[in-house]
């Protein structure tokens, strides 16, 4: 585990296997630039972050800082890097997963390649609502379905803050299933709807401008308001690192 700042990273993901859970499910959310400086005015973000079990550096920015001014050397680890790494697992105990989030259509494409990719892997899927928060009717209808089928692994995928916010509301009554991953944008990526950036541009820390060039809407707030904002605080608090 290293520290940055308040919040304490993973630096190795082979610490976070199935079958762990004591009482309340584990919790594994991602940390990069802009869910830093988002978590810095949003407190409910914040707490959700600060409750993670496992909370991974998912962001060059966030290991670069910690290099730099903290002289610790740490991977990031990607939302994507945690889906295959815990569906390997569900796989190979011939176990259960559940993906809430994203749209029918994607989640369909998500059921077509499991089923090709995880021959051993039971999975159900639900697409909530697109409001900026869930209702506590559909929620407490997606907590029931969850629990009902008693997933090892629970991929939430609604986009940051709104998939910790959620679970962070309800982990207390998710107590049927094993672990819970926050992965945003990971959806996309296993659908085949957003490609994620080829390996030589992660190897070479790019993967960044790779998305920015594939989704200027989505990201350019990303990196020309939350990068600026996040590299300005961090050079002012550096000694904390």
């Amino acid at each position: 585990m290293q520290k940055f700042f308040t919040y304490t990273l993973v630096d190795n993901i082979d610490d976070i296997r199935i079958g762990q859970k004591d009482n309340l499910p584990i919790v594994v959310n991602c940390l990069n630039p802009h869910s830093f400086v988002t978590a810095l005015d949003d407190n409910d973000f914040a707490q959700a972050l600060h409750h993670s079990d496992y909370l991974l550096p998912d962001g060059e920015g966030i290991c670069m800082s910690l290099k730099k001014w903290g002289n610790k050397e740490i991977k990031k680890i990607a939302g994507d890097d945690i889906h295959k790494h815990l569906l390997k697992q569900v796989d190979s105990v011939d176990g259960k997963v559940y993906y809430m989030g994203s749209s029918e259509i994607v989640l369909e494409l998500i059921r077509k390649r499991l089923s090709n990719e995880y021959p051993h892997v039971s999975f159900r899927c639900f697409s909530p609502s697109y409001d900026i928060t869930i209702s506590e009717e559909e929620s407490k209808h997606i907590v029931d379905d969850i629990n009902a089928f008693a997933p090892d692994v629970l991929f939430v995928g609604m986009t940051a803050p709104k998939q910790e916010k959620w679970t962070e509301k309800h982990r207390d009554k998710l107590m049927a299933v094993g672990i819970i991953a926050n992965i945003g944008a990971v959806f996309d990526f296993y659908a085949g709807t957003v490609k994620r950036a080829p390996d030589w541009a992660v190897k070479l820390k790019i993967e960044w401008l790779v998305r920015l060039l594939k989704e200027p809407k989505r990201m350019w707030k990303r990196n020309f308001v939350s990068t600026p904002r996040f590299l300005k605080w961090v050079s002012q608090h550096h000694s904390e690192i």
